[in-house]
């Protein structure tokens, strides 16, 4: 679970709703109307901006907003530095019955066990980066999208309130209703793109971008393992994926465990 995220959210809708408690009645603020103006015309220009699969998709990808989380970059590397050195011990296929996080990273080592060769694991595993990638940004692309619809059709709910406004000034008692429709579409389209569509779209950007990076490290720790290279080796590669003060913390820390005549 993706605590920002959830506390993010929670934390803005909280301080928003306590806002309009504290202000007036809460009864003032809903407006059926306005909500399905707002909501449901946002809904179906973005349906109308991407195909039915897309949409549908987008709003399962959301869940990953909250709950997807990829295993750190230094997790990782030590796994990748294990499974290399137990590869060099037993062969190729004993990583056919090890146990990983991910299943893109466990298809990689598959292939190896399997006898794959390293260009035909390149093509597979890049082209399965390449189709998770595309996925991943027709979510981000429809909440973006809707990010951008949802003030807009905020402002064509508070046209047509005034429009019903003006056209019967005539009737004082049409004039109260007509006004809520423009005041408040104008608020939920600001709402839902702001504290709702607009933080999604963001984290599921940043989700694309770290699993795609942490895909291309499995690439290449995979090819790596299928060259034989040397573990060391291998941990000097996969470090550069490490911001530049977490390099060699692995090492230090090492040093620091082991006696003094061992470090010497």
């Amino acid at each position: 679970m993706d605590l920002a995220t959830l506390i993010g959210l929670v934390g803005a809708a909280v301080l928003v709703g306590a806002s309009v408690i504290m202000g007036t009645s809460s009864e003032v603020f809903l407006n059926p109307t306005g909500l399905l103006l707002v909501v449901g015309g946002s809904l179906f220009v973005v349906l109308a901006k991407f195909s039915i699969t897309q949409f549908k998709f987008a709003f399962k990808a959301a869940a990953r907003a909250f709950k997807f989380q990829l295993p750190s970059t230094q997790a990782s590397i030590d796994e990748l530095i294990e499974l290399s050195k137990l590869s060099r011990k037993q062969g190729l296929l004993v990583l056919e019955s090890q146990e990983v996080n991910s299943p893109f990273l466990s298809k990689g080592l598959q292939m190896l066990a399997d006898g794959f060769s390293a260009e035909m694991i390149q093509e597979m595993m890049a082209k399965e980066r390449l189709l998770t990638l595309e996925r991943n940004e027709a979510g981000g692309r429809v909440f973006s999208a809707l990010a951008e619809v949802a003030p807009a059709m905020g402002m064509i709910g508070t046209l047509v309130g005034l429009v019903q406004m003006l056209a019967n000034m005539d009737d004082p008692a049409k004039i109260g209703p007509a006004m809520a429709v423009a005041l408040l579409t104008t608020l939920y389209g600001a709402m839902i793109a702001n504290m709702f569509a607009s933080p999604i779209a963001d984290k599921l950007w940043l989700r694309m971008n770290q699993e795609a990076k942490m895909q291309q490290l499995w690439i290449d720790a995979v090819l790596a393992i299928k060259g034989d290279k040397n573990p060391r080796v291998l941990e000097q590669m996969l470090t550069l994926y490490l911001p530049p003060e977490s390099r060699g913390r692995g090492d230090d820390a090492e040093a620091e465990s082991k006696p003094a005549g061992e470090q010497a």
